[in-house]
């Protein structure tokens, strides 16, 4: 047996972060011993069957509580001028942003009892996926512990709002980065001694998990999938746009998005508007087993992601990995860390974020040139195998866990 690690995460079990749940399970395959610490322990009503196996392991951190009281008096009472100074820094550096500074403060005492819970179920390292608040508790934690801690950055927790960032992320034993761009835009927001303790560890997937359909290829319309939650960083409303063009050039086609989320009525009136309620469908949120079996009967997966005007953009999506492991020939957005993965011309299409024209144009080449859709779709499979593997990525990050953190530091 391995080390015991916390991972810490803003909310479980949650639809878009099933890769956190991917990595933990791989982790544990590897001999590790995982501890779940969410931030929330959150209510959907779709949860994959394995999360429920989770849920019942996950640790719930009160909110408020007798313990929760104790824990906090108790530090009060044994190093008041550690516990004064960690409040006030966690102020100072949080005050500019008030939605940052009042979660942080209501996270503080949750902390400190996290704290006491974590040396007394032996925890040797601390996991955090996010730059936002998870790693923040996983900061407070080990300057009242002296327990070692990681940050797995991703996208919206360092392109957007960033409080404490530099902070975070200089205290800890290492930084687990998603894509070469997140790595670079990190140097650029604080430094480039970020540069040095960062390592590229990609949300994998196992590529035997998707299957292969020949038959998607010889029907007479384009299949189109996207995968995504319903939110405008996702773009999906472009992608509806090019659907209504599609139309108006005569391409056969239906187009299938799978996800939930708050643009779902906007959404659906925009597609009645256009008149594309018989070839484009809204499917809700669906389990893993399920997005997988659609793959199958997909030619082209579209992720039409956007930067909003809050900076707000994808990560490398997960969706994508999963389409290409499928086989099924992609087109998606050059933005952040998506052009690692879909090198145009190669492995599949890019085009710029926002433009439903050009977004459409790449839909008729797929439709027009088969053969070349096949040959980009088998490149990109191979693409996912070599560097998106989820257990090659599990023994990198262990390996990091057994090199860089899991040695113990004062508070």
């Amino acid at each position: 047996m391995q080390g015991k690690i916390a991972y810490v995460m803003s909310r479980f079990p949650h639809l878009p972060e099933t890769f956190i749940l991917r990595e933990m399970m791989a982790l544990e395959r590897l001999g590790w011993r995982v501890e779940l610490y969410p931030l929330i322990l959150q209510r959907q009503e779709l949860v994959h069957p394995e999360a429920r196996l989770w849920l019942a392991r996950a640790h719930s951190v009160p909110w408020l509580s007798w313990q929760l009281l104790r824990a906090n008096l108790r530090e009060i009472a044994t190093h008041p001028g550690r516990y004064v100074s960690l409040w006030g820094r966690t102020f100072l550096e949080n005050f500019r942003s008030p939605k940052f500074l009042v979660r942080a403060l209501l996270l503080f005492p949750r902390a400190v009892w996290m704290a006491g819970s974590f040396m007394s179920e032996g925890i040797e390292h601390i996991h955090a996926h996010y730059a936002t608040h998870p790693a923040l508790v996983a900061w407070l934690i080990h300057r009242l512990t002296g327990i070692p801690y990681s940050v797995a950055v991703h996208a919206h927790d360092i392109y957007v709002e960033k409080p404490m960032l530099a902070t975070k992320l200089r205290d800890a034993a290492f930084i687990a980065s998603i894509s070469e761009f997140n790595r670079e835009y990190l140097v650029r927001a604080v430094g480039p001694w970020v540069r040095d303790k960062t390592t590229i560890v990609r949300c994998g997937i196992d590529p035997a998990y998707y299957g292969l359909s020949e038959e998607a290829f010889d029907r007479d319309r384009l299949e189109i999938l996207s995968v995504g939650s319903l939110q405008p960083y996702k773009g999906f409303s472009f992608l509806i746009e090019a659907c209504a063009i599609l139309r108006e050039r005569k391409i056969p086609f239906r187009c299938r998005i799978i996800g939930g989320g708050n643009l779902r009525a906007g959404l659906d009136k925009s597609v009645k508007e256009k008149g594309l309620v018989e070839i484009v469908q809204l499917l809700g949120p669906r389990t893993q087993d399920e997005v997988s079996l659609l793959l199958r009967t997909g030619n082209c997966y579209v992720q039409p992601s956007i930067v909003t005007s809050t900076g707000k953009m994808e990560g490398i999506p997960v969706a994508v990995m999963e389409a290409m492991a499928s086989a099924v020939p992609v087109i998606a957005t050059s933005l952040s860390g998506l052009p690692e993965l879909v090198e145009n011309g190669r492995t599949g299409w890019l085009v710029p974020p926002g433009d439903s024209a050009l977004l459409a144009d790449a839909l008729c080449e797929v439709y027009a040139q088969p053969a070349e859709a096949r040959r980009r779709a088998a490149l990109g499979r191979q693409r996912v195998q070599q560097e998106f593997d989820l257990t090659s990525n599990a023994r990198k990050l262990a390996a990091l866990f057994a090199h860089g953190g899991l040695v113990h530091q004062a508070p």
